[in-house]
């Protein structure tokens, strides 16, 4: 069995809801593609680069779905590594979807809410506020944890020989975290008015640690990669559900970042 591509596009953006995601720079939705192909294989993976789309193609995969994509705000000119990535797909008849923040903060298949669950903590309310929207969770542990606790259940995660980087500058116990995968150190001051004891995320910029330090939180960098691979699988086994009979394949493919 096959989907046309358009009704493919349409149950994703329907279930992610992507129009409450404006704000993003990042183009939603499908990005490079025949919209009078039809689908028969999925592929998903976290990066819409040359290398995925070549594994895609090498798998016989009509669309990709990826977290990060190829558009964000614009492509004023395909040359260079555009034209590279542009020509992998058109050159093997592959369709690129993409969805960014709307795959960060979705309730059921987001990075956030997917990486608390695997924290075993309790989704409460939404976090990270964005254009009216959120990306991230707000979670409850249902018993206190420890920052060490929290850092050895996110190094199950690693995939290099990156550990896990702690800013332990909050209190012996934790019970409130705000989880907002990938670079969420800018939303340091949300979290700081939320009250909460710990910030999970993936990557930090510098002033992340006075930052924290001065708030009293805890923050944990578990790697930019490592926590959003969550959602675009999620979204496979999605898809792999639909009465389509879609057939999914996910690409690992991790930076160490």
């Amino acid at each position: 069995m096959a989907i046309p591509l358009p009704e493919f596009v349409d149950r994703l953006n329907d279930l992610l809801d992507v129009e409450a995601y404006a704000a993003d720079a990042a183009v939603q939705g499908l990005q490079v593609g025949p919209e009078d192909a039809s689908v028969d294989t999925a592929a998903f993976a976290v990066d819409g680069v040359r290398a995925t789309f070549e594994t895609a193609a090498a798998r016989d995969a009509d669309v990709i779905v990826v977290h990060h994509g190829i558009s964000w705000g614009g492509i004023d000119a395909v040359t260079g590594k555009e034209y590279e990535r542009v020509a992998a797909l058109v050159e093997n008849d592959l369709a690129l979807y993409a969805v960014h923040t709307p795959l960060d903060g979705h309730d059921e298949v987001g990075n956030a809410a997917l990486l608390a669950d695997h924290l075993d903590l309790d989704v409460v309310g939404p976090f990270g506020e964005f254009g009216g929207a959120h990306v991230g969770q707000r979670a409850r542990a249902p018993e206190p944890r420890t920052v060490e606790d929290l850092r050895e259940s996110l190094a199950t995660l690693a995939t290099g020989d990156q550990p896990v980087q702690v800013l332990d500058f909050g209190p012996e116990t934790i019970e409130d975290v705000a989880v907002l995968t990938g670079s969420g150190t800018d939303w340091l001051d949300e979290a700081r008015g939320a009250g909460v004891d710990a910030l999970v995320t993936g990557e930090g910029k510098q002033p992340a640690y006075h930052e924290a330090r001065e708030a009293g939180i805890h923050v944990l960098l578990a790697g930019h990669y490592a926590t959003e691979t969550f959602g675009v699988r999620a979204l496979a086994d999605r898809v792999a559900g639909w009465d389509a009979g879609v057939e999914t394949t996910y690409i690992e493919h991790p930076t160490g970042l």
